[in-house]
């Protein structure tokens, strides 16, 4: 890739934000649900008891195996459509922990992978060591540079706390759950995106632990290539313990949603369509069929009907999102209209993403266009009368700051797309929805709404063939091995 990495490591550091480190935040979290007992993995016979004897002695942070209490609770992720069974689990308190780690794999010959949250599950580990970060989850924001810095295992929810006093807000995603670090590196798509772009356009720089074991400060100026790499390539070049990023000065929102019953779908769908086509670049919206079960965590007007939800963020004034907003209003009596006046802190009341752990596969195309044929196509798979049984079909609008190059390059690779289509599907659930609409595709995914092991194999397609051949020479580059390869992997070309 054109750099050589230096031998030397450079030592974890308290982060500088300015001239100095404000609204510093360290979340204590609950405890993690037990799960019922596993099967055990596969196991790795060349693990000694005194290696392991040896990792926990140089580690902050606590090791299990499968023989352990809490083995299981410590794997729990959000998203329960694959489980992890490592040989260990390291849970990781500091960037010097995440190094024993990965030292301790690479001399063991063992795969490594890491969770935060567990939303964007791709390859559960089976066998090998897995890095619990979420207990590194320290944010700080310094308001006069408009930047917030981030540990491995901090959630959205924490950054738009910590700036909401200051009239700023992060480019986080729908749901304020999500781990920070994992939708940076993956690309970064939210409610602001049509406006600022993909989160991954304002990092400002990365600490990482390379395969190596060695704790790297990465920038635009130092390892040029692996910071171009980490934004959009997601986990695949190593455990990325520190993030820096720029916030923006929005302090509140024209926002919300409108639930619509589900006839007025096919209604709803073809007036947004021919609307995004006239709308600025501070309007952000998508359209989602839902078909949500009967339990007590769905509201009640949801539980067990399907509906058509639209979801509004404007960062413009109120009279013209209102004025903005009411061609979609006049397609029938809502179900609900929350759109209103909001403060930049409960965007989470936009799209009102699922808050408990659950199963579920998430797919994904990248539609360049998607004019009236395309709306009939996607009406007969999963509108009024289709078979389609998936928890939510989505369509969200792109365009705007989503399709410029970021100002420093990075790898996020769908700006070419009008919209993206996604699909959040029931176990064991067939793709009805993507397959037909392939027509109308760019023929590329979005990386970060890919989750389930059968999502595994689709990083080629997040991709244009130029930048995945160049991911690949990053990777072999920093890991020849693919010591990470427990994600949607990027395998090591020269």
């Amino acid at each position: 890739m054109g750099e050589a990495l230096p031998d030397e490591n450079t030592p974890p550091h308290p982060p500088t934000l300015g001239a100095t480190r404000k609204d510093v935040i360290v979340v204590e979290l609950p405890e993690l649900p037990e799960l019922p007992e596993l099967p055990e993995p596969p196991g790795h016979p060349g693990i000694a008891v005194s290696s392991l004897d040896g990792l926990v002695a140089r580690l902050k942070g606590e090791v299990f195996t499968p023989e352990d209490a809490g083995y299981a609770r410590e794997l729990a992720g959000f998203n329960r459509i694959a489980r992890h069974r490592p040989d260990v689990v390291v849970v990781a308190r500091s960037a010097e922990d995440v190094s024993t780690a990965v030292s301790f794999a690479a001399r063991e010959g063992l795969p490594v992978g890491a969770q935060a949250t567990g939303h964007g599950i791709a390859a559960p580990a089976s066998g090998g060591v897995l890095v619990a970060t979420r207990r590194m989850n320290a944010v700080a924001v310094d308001p006069l540079t408009r930047t917030a810095y981030v540990e491995a295992g901090a959630q959205w929810h924490q950054v738009i706390s910590a700036a909401a006093p200051h009239g700023l807000a992060p480019l986080n995603g729908s749901s304020p759950l999500v781990g920070v670090v994992g939708y940076t590196l993956g690309g970064g798509l939210g409610p602001l995106g049509r406006q600022f772009g993909f989160a991954a356009d304002h990092v400002t720089r990365i600490e990482v632990v390379t395969a190596d074991g060695s704790v790297r400060q990465v920038t635009r100026d130092r390892y040029p290539e692996l910071f171009w790499a980490l934004r959009g390539g997601k986990g695949n070049f190593g455990i990325v313990t520190g993030l820096w990023f720029g916030l923006m000065p929005v302090r509140r929102l024209y926002g919300g949603g409108i639930y619509f019953p589900g006839e007025r779908a096919a209604q709803l769908l073809r007036t947004w369509r021919q609307w995004t086509a006239t709308v600025p670049e501070e309007m952000t919206s998508s359209v989602s069929l839902l078909r949500l079960p009967d339990v007590p965590d769905v509201p009640e007007f949801l539980r067990g009907t399907f509906a058509a939800h639209v979801r509004i963020a404007f960062t413009g004034l109120s009279g013209e999102g209102e004025r903005l907003v009411r061609p979609l209003r006049g397609c029938g009596t809502p179900l609900a209209d929350s759109v209103a006046e909001m403060p930049y802190a409960a965007v989470a009341d936009i799209h009102q993403d699922p808050t408990h752990p659950l199963p579920y596969h998430e797919r994904n195309i990248v539609l360049r266009e998607l004019g009236s044929e395309a709306v009939d196509a996607f009406l007969r798979v999963a509108g009024v009368g289709s078979s389609c049984g998936d928890l939510m079909v989505e369509v969200r609008h792109l365009g705007g700051a989503l399709s410029r190059p970021a100002d420093v390059p990075n790898a996020v690779g769908v700006r070419e797309g009008a919209y993206t289509l996604s699909t959040l599907s029931p176990p064991g659930s067939p793709d009805v929805v993507l397959g037909p609409m392939g027509p109308w595709s760019t023929g590329r995914r979005y990386l970060n709404f890919l989750a389930g092991a059968d999502t595994a194999d689709s990083v080629a397609e997040c991709f244009d063939p130029e930048s995945l051949s160049r991911l690949a020479r990053v990777k072999a580059a920093v890991d020849p091995d693919n010591l990470f390869r427990l994600n949607h992997n990027i395998a090591p070309r020269p």
